[in-house]
């Protein structure tokens, strides 16, 4: 090859290195002037714990001037210690726009820990990008690890004792309750007692079963006055002398004695045996006719009727 050909070529890749390099440099000036680092609000960096809230305020200018709309960052967990939130603008007295991005501590370290609120790159529609740089801070443990074990900073605290329940009013009203229940009980006690002591001395069979009680349950032949007794009963309860042959008027004006109709027609077939004709085998059989059972009996009759 001549010295002319030599010469020729490497004018050419000179050439050729010159426009590359302008070419990246044009390049890197657009991309300068796209990417500028934002003016940012940093959080407080330290005395976090779990739940708080660290948050940042991203002034939304470029060069002084508005970037215009912005797209928010990505909600959710940036890590281990922190979750994003949904990004809020703010204007101020000045009338710039700012970003707030808020991030919650959502997990408890055991020791006081360094964290890192992660870097972003915030995209405008012009085309612009805010840089936002890390920012560190720190956030500790709900609760020491171990307890002081001094005074009453101990390791384990004793249960803590229910408070006592008030119960004077309650006491109040069941006493007033069983004062009321006893009273209601003597009230009732009362009142039957006087209804008896009031039948037993109005109704013809209570009198005639109270009197029956004191004479003695003797064969029916032998004691005139029980029979006297249990007459004059029939009769009172009738309104009128009652006899075998009325015994249908009795029944038909006291019909809850109609289950005892074979009893009493027995003790008036006895009472006309006995009273009527007497003759020495009159009653041979006295004790298959007992005038208390008779008269129990219409006493029990007569005051399931009143009741």
């Amino acid at each position: 090859m001549s010295a002319r050909g030599m010469s020729s070529g490497v004018a050419r890749r000179a050439a050729m290195r010159v426009l590359i390099a302008s070419l990246c440099g044009a390049a890197c000036a657009t991309a300068s002037a796209a990417a500028v680092t934002a003016l940012v609000q940093e959080p407080r960096a330290f005395g976090y714990v779990l739940g708080d809230v660290l948050t940042q305020r991203v002034l939304l200018e470029a060069n002084g001037r508005d970037v215009g709309a912005v797209t928010p960052p990505s909600v959710g967990r940036t890590g281990v210690w922190l979750e994003r939130r949904p990004a809020t603008l703010e204007t101020d007295d000045h009338g710039r726009k700012w970003m707030v991005i808020a991030y919650q501590v959502v997990n408890a370290p055991q020791t006081l820990t360094q964290i890192t609120l992660p870097a972003l790159s915030l995209t405008s529609a012009a085309g612009t990008q805010l840089q936002v740089a890390e920012w560190p801070a720190s956030i500790g443990p709900l609760t020491p690890q171990t307890a002081f074990a001094a005074g009453d900073l101990q390791p384990l605290r004793p249960d803590r004792q229910a408070p006592m329940l008030d119960t004077a009013g309650w006491r109040r009203q069941i006493a007033w309750a069983l004062g009321l229940l006893l009273a209601t009980l003597l009230a009732w006690a009362c009142w039957w007692w006087a209804r008896n002591r009031r039948e037993s001395a109005r109704l013809p069979f209570a009198r005639a079963w109270r009197r029956m009680q004191r004479l003695p349950e003797a064969p029916a032949a032998a004691s005139s006055e029980a029979w006297v007794c249990l007459h004059r009963a029939l009769n009172e309860t009738a309104g009128q002398v009652v006899h075998a042959g009325s015994l249908s008027a009795l029944l038909a004006r006291a019909p809850y004695l109609q289950p005892l109709r074979a009893q009493l027609e027995r003790f008036y077939h006895a009472s006309s045996e006995r009273f009527f004709r007497p003759a020495p085998n009159a009653f041979e059989n006295p004790g298959e006719l007992s005038l208390h059972g008779l008269c129990r009996a219409l006493y029990r009759a007569e005051r399931r009727h009143q009741r």
